[in-house]
């Protein structure tokens, strides 16, 4: 069990790295938008005990959140 684990977090830790270097050309909304959608997916996860739908919720609502951070309206 501990072995897959270990694979697991390899892998995750694997797509973050290559995942940076997509964030390059974006704009800061954009970046805060990714951002946003990052920290709710996962506070999604934590709150509903790793639900696919309380992820992707948090993951919708952390994405509005971080889209609307710094308009100027």
């Amino acid at each position: 069990m501990k072995q897959i684990q270990k694979i697991s977090f390899g892998v995750v830790v694997a797509v973050m790295l290559l995942s940076l270097g997509g964030c390059a050309g974006m704009s800061t909304q954009d970046k805060n938008t990714a951002i946003g959608a990052g920290v709710g997916a996962v506070g999604g996860a934590v709150l509903t005990g790793g639900s696919t739908t309380g992820t992707v919720g948090g993951a919708a609502v952390g994405g509005i959140i971080g889209h609307e951070v710094d308009t100027d309206d």
